[in-house]
C-alpha cells in the first residue's frame, strides 16, 4: 500500500468516534474529560463525531493478553536478555499452550478482529484513552489499566499517542488516534493537529 501524505487529508471530511470506557478498564474522571475535550476539537475542525466504540472491543483485552503469554512468555524473557536486564513490570512467566489451545486462540483473535473491523465502515478515526489511569508508580502492575492499548495491537491498526491534558497530580493525560489499515496519513494528520491545539508536550516544572 502507498503511504498518502499527511497534508492531504481534509479533516472535515473524517468521521469520529470516540469512547471514554472500553467495558473493560474504566478511567479516571479526568482521563474521560480529557477524551472529550479532544472529541470537541475534532468536531470545531468540522469532522463529524459520535460516542460509540467497535463491537468486540469488551473482549480484545482478553485476547491480547492470551497471545502475548500462548508461549509461556519466553518471547518476554529473550527480549529481557537481549536488553541485559531482568527487571519487569509484569510476571513473564507461565505454561505455553499446546497446539489446541494455540488453535483456539487463533480462531479467537481472528474472530474479535473481524468483529471489530466492522466499525471501520462508518468511521475513519476513534479517540480513547491511552490508558485509564495516569502515570504509576515505578514498578506497579497496570493490568488492565493499559487494555486500551492492547486493544488496538491485537487490530494491527496504526495509531498514535497525543497529550491531551494534565492530571490534578500534574501528569500528562494523553489520548489514543486509532485509524483504518494502511491509512497512517489520516492518524498523523490528526495528531499533528491535536497537537497543535493542544499545545503538545509541555515539560513539567522543575
Amino acid at each position: 500500500m502507498p503511504l498518502g501524505d499527511p497534508a492531504d487529508i481534509d479533516l472535515a471530511s473524517l468521521r469520529v468516534g470516540f469512547h471514554t470506557d472500553d467495558g473493560i478498564s474504566t478511567p479516571t474522571a479526568e482521563t474521560q474529560a480529557v477524551v472529550r475535550a479532544v472529541a470537541s476539537v475534532m468536531e470545531s475542525a468540522g469532522a463529524r463525531v459520535d460516542e460509540s466504540r467497535p463491537d468486540g472491543l469488551e473482549r480484545s483485552f482478553d485476547v491480547g493478553e492470551k497471545v502475548c503469554s500462548a508461549d509461556g512468555w519466553a518471547a518476554a524473557r529473550r527480549l529481557l536478555r537481549e536488553a541485559k536486564t531482568t527487571e519487569f513490570s509484569i510476571e513473564v512467566t507461565g505454561p505455553a499452550h499446546d497446539a489446541e489451545a494455540l488453535d483456539r486462540l487463533m480462531a479467537d483473535w481472528y474472530a474479535v478482529r473481524s468483529e471489530m473491523s466492522g466499525y471501520l465502515e462508518n468511521h475513519d478515526v476513534i479517540l480513547c484513552p491511552v490508558n485509564a489511569k495516569p502515570a504509576g508508580l515505578h514498578g506497579t502492575t497496570l493490568f488492565p489499566d493499559f487494555s486500551y492499548t492492547v486493544s488496538y495491537n491485537v487490530t494491527g491498526w496504526p495509531a498514535a499517542v497525543v497529550r491531551g491534558g494534565t492530571s490534578p497530580e500534574g501528569l500528562p493525560i494523553d489520548v489514543q488516534v486509532v485509524v483504518a489499515p494502511a491509512r497512517e496519513d489520516i492518524v498523523l494528520a490528526v495528531a499533528a493537529h491535536l497537537e497543535s491545539a493542544l499545545r503538545g508536550f509541555q515539560p513539567p516544572p522543575m
